[in-house]
C-alpha cells in the first residue's frame, strides 16, 4: 500500500480533555474546539469520543463545519460557530441547531431579522484586532444584545502561549471592563488561557490544540502517529546526489529509502534536508528536497530495510516537526492530507 497511515488515539484525546477539564473549577464548563476537521484528525470520531468523555459544548469555525458536527453528534450538545452569522447561513444555523457567536453589528442585524428566536452568543475584540466587536460597537449594541439573551460572551487571547506577556493581563482587564455586570456566562480561555490560571477561566473554557497533547499543553498525551510506506530502497555510491536540485550528495556509500508522502500531503518543503523519520527508536534523516509525493531518507545506518518509517510518533510530535520546518504545530496538524488513511483507535464508551 502506497498510502500513508495517520493513526489517531481517541483515548489520548479524551484523557487530554479530562486533564484540561480538571484544571478549572466545578463551576467552569469545558468545551472542545473542533474546527478544521478536528485539527486534521477527523471530526466525527473525535467529537463522538469527546462527547463520551463528557464534553457537551463544541466550537467550530464555520456553519458548514457545525452542520457536519451536528450530523455526527445528533441532537443535544451545543455547537457554536466562531465566524458568527454569515450571509446565507440562516437556514443552516436553524436546521443544524447552531449557536452563532456574533462578531459585528451587521451580524447582529442578520441574526435578529432572520432568526429572532434562535440562540446566539457574542464575541468581543479585547486587543487581537481579529474577530469580535470592538468596545465602541459593543457599547452601542449591548442594550439590544443583552435584551435578546445571549448564551455566552467570549473573547480570545493573542499571547496566551507566552505566560509572561503583558498583553494577557491587558486583555483580561479589557474583557472584565466590557462584561462585568452583564449576567451573561463568559469564556476567555482556549488551551493557553487555561494554563494561565483560574482568573482566565470564567464560566467556560475552549481547549483546541491541547486536546492532541500539543503545545502549549506540554503535559498532554501525544495522540498522533503518521507512518509513511517505503516505496523503494536503493544503494548509492559516494558522490551521488539525491532529489531535485542536487541539494544533498552522499559523502559515503549508503542506502536511500523513498517514502510515499510529500508537500501535497502537508509535509512542508522546508523539511528538506532538515527533518527526521524514525524506524522504531532510530532516527533517519530526510536527505534531498521534499517533493510533491515523495521524500528520500538516508537509512544506511540501519541493519534492515523497513517497509515504513514514522514521521509522527513517540519520538517526534507535530511540534517537533514544526520546529524543523520553521512553523507551528497547528500548521503541521491542519495540513495533514486527505490522502492519508485515517485510523482511529480507542474512544469506546
Amino acid at each position: 500500500m502506497a498510502c500513508a497511515t495517520l493513526t489517531i488515539d481517541l483515548d489520548a484525546i479524551a484523557a487530554n480533555w479530562r486533564a484540561l477539564d480538571r484544571m478549572s473549577g466545578e463551576a467552569t464548563q469545558t468545551a472542545a474546539v473542533l474546527k478544521a476537521d478536528a485539527y486534521g484528525t477527523g471530526l466525527a470520531p473525535v467529537a463522538i469520543a469527546l462527547a463520551r468523555a463528557g464534553a457537551r459544548r463544541f466550537f467550530v469555525a464555520l456553519a458548514e463545519e457545525g452542520a457536519d458536527l451536528r450530523a455526527a453528534l445528533g441532537p443535544g450538545p451545543q455547537i457554536s460557530v466562531l465566524s458568527g452569522h454569515m450571509a446565507g447561513d440562516a437556514a443552516l444555523i436553524a436546521a443544524a441547531d447552531l449557536t452563532p457567536m456574533l462578531n459585528s453589528i451587521d451580524q447582529v442585524t442578520r441574526q435578529f431579522e432572520s432568526l429572532p428566536d434562535r440562540p446566539f452568543g457574542v464575541q468581543l475584540d479585547t486587543g487581537m484586532s481579529r474577530l469580535g466587536m470592538a468596545a465602541a460597537e459593543w457599547e452601542a449594541a449591548a442594550p439590544i444584545l443583552l435584551a435578546g439573551g445571549p448564551e455566552l460572551i467570549l473573547s480570545h487571547l493573542a499571547c496566551a502561549d507566552e505566560p509572561d506577556n503583558p498583553m494577557n493581563a491587558a486583555q483580561l482587564a479589557e474583557f472584565l471592563a466590557l462584561t462585568e455586570g452583564t449576567g451573561v456566562p463568559r469564556s476567555f480561555a482556549a488551551t493557553g488561557g487555561i494554563l494561565l490560571g483560574p482568573e482566565y477561566h470564567f464560566d467556560l473554557t475552549r481547549p483546541g490544540i491541547g486536546l492532541y497533547g500539543a503545545r502549549p499543553f506540554a503535559d498532554g498525551q501525544a495522540a498522533l502517529t503518521l507512518s509513511l510506506p517505503v516505496v523503494q530502497t536503493r544503494e548509492i555510491a559516494a558522490g551521488t546526489s539525491v532529489g531535485y536540485g542536487r541539494t544533498w550528495i552522499a559523502a559515503t556509500p549508503t542506502r536511500i529509502a523513498t517514502v510515499s508522502a510529500g508537500y501535497a500531503d502537508g509535509l512542508l518543503r522546508t523539511l528538506s534536508n532538515a527533518a527526521l523519520l524514525w524506524h522504531g527508536d532510530r532516527p533517519c534523516p530526510v536527505v534531498g528536497r521534499v517533493s510533491m509525493d515523495l521524500i528520500t531518507v538516508d537509512i544506511g545506518h540501519l541493519d534492515d530495510s523497513p517497509d515504513h518509517l514514522d514521521m509522527l510518533g513517540p519520538h517526534q510530535t507535530a511540534d517537533d516537526l514544526a520546529d524543523a520546518a520553521g512553523t507551528i504545530g497547528y500548521e503541521i496538524m491542519t495540513a495533514l492530507s486527505a490522502r492519508y488513511a485515517r485510523r482511529h483507535v480507542g474512544g469506546g464508551a
